[in-house]
């Protein structure tokens, strides 16, 4: 409610949230980024087919408001490496675009370290880094080190430090061996962890990290997770990583955010979204002697058979039911249920069919 006066009054989210401090005290003092009722929306022109179409559309152009984001609201606290997640079109970018500067809100209040993103003031650049696995800054046709000593300029970062940072991170990203190669010649997973070190040699106390690992060999993965996870262990670094890798997610993110066309479906930890969205639980069971497949058929969905083995998919009500119906009807040597594999449920929520969670 406060911050709301702040806004009708036109007085500065800076401003607002030193007098915010006063009233609310300590809860938001360890929150780095806050996001309240945030919205984007943005202006399209739509384009009719054909020629006719063209002509009419570049003189009489009509317009089209897109909502990417529909007042969406969390926090993350300082040291907090949070899974941002969704089908494709969710507004994940565009949520890490605003939180970066890079995007202008079209409403809400948003706070990164105290600062307001969009006035890429020069203090909040230097402690924030967005790292795109699909956008890259080193120059093409120069070796990296090139723009690792550009950065090194443009961030002003004293020479002691900067040999510092530099030699930690090279050590860590195993990428000493391709400093002096021209990026153009480098494998995508190999530039991929030189754009790390492009992107960390400020040591920055916010990471906005969309699809770090998109098109990178598992070999490679594995290697920008490990280091994505010591960084935030080392430096307290607040992280918030966008991935559609279920590995990524699995090894570094406790909490999870959902966001699907444009508003957020969860907020928790990880094992809670399993809890909540897994719809069936898995049994496995194994038979003594051959049983018929088609009976198997009748008591669940079979998601895999090969004699002695046999693993179905059941409503989770009908877990009991299911294994007892197994245990009277066929020759079970052993059974056990297990929770569905957390990769289907999130491979379930990029398919966007959660539903909403319910308050209350």
């Amino acid at each position: 409610m406060f911050r709301i006066l702040c806004l009708v009054l036109r007085v500065s989210a800076s401003r607002c949230y030193t007098l915010a401090m006063s009233k609310e005290n300590k809860e938001a003092v360890e929150k780095t980024i806050i996001v309240e009722h945030l919205v984007k929306n943005f202006e399209v022109t739509e384009r009719k087919p054909g020629l006719a179409g063209s002509i009419s559309s570049l003189f009489s152009p009509q317009k089209k408001i897109i909502r990417a984001l529909k007042s969406i609201s969390f926090s993350i606290n300082k040291g907090e490496l949070v899974g941002f997640i969704g089908p494709n079109g969710a507004g994940k970018t565009t949520t890490l675009k605003v939180l970066s500067g890079l995007l202008f809100p079209t409403a809400g209040f948003i706070q990164v370290m105290g600062f307001d993103p969009w006035t890429r003031r020069p203090e909040f650049l230097k402690q924030i880094s967005l790292i795109m696995g699909q956008k890259n800054q080193l120059w093409w046709d120069l070796p990296a080190i090139e723009t690792l000593e550009l950065n090194r300029a443009i961030y002003e970062i004293p020479q002691n430090i900067y040999k510092e940072s530099f030699d930690e991170l090279v050590e860590l990203l195993e990428v000493k061996k391709f400093l002096n190669t021209p990026v153009r010649k480098l494998s995508l997973g190999q530039r991929m962890r030189l754009e790390l070190v492009a992107a960390l040699l400020h040591h920055p106390k916010v990471l906005f990290l969309d699809e770090p690992t998109i098109g990178l060999d598992v070999v490679a993965q594995q290697k920008v997770r490990d280091f994505i996870f010591e960084y935030n262990r080392k430096h307290s670094a607040t992280i918030m990583l966008t991935s559609h890798n279920m590995d990524d997610l699995i090894d570094l993110a406790k909490r999870v955010i959902v966001i699907d066309k444009g508003q957020i479906l969860f907020d928790g930890n990880l094992k809670e979204l399993v809890v909540q969205f897994a719809k069936e639980k898995i049994i496995k069971v194994y038979l003594s002697k051959e049983a018929d497949i088609k009976k198997l058929d009748e008591i669940g969905k079979i998601k895999r058979f090969d004699f002695p083995q046999a693993i179905l998919a059941v409503p989770r009500e009908a877990t009991a039911v299911a294994a007892a119906e197994l245990l009277q009807n066929f020759p079970v040597a052993d059974l056990t249920i297990e929770e569905e594999p957390i990769e289907e449920i999130i491979r379930r929520v990029f398919r966007g069919e959660v539903i909403k969670k319910k308050n209350g």
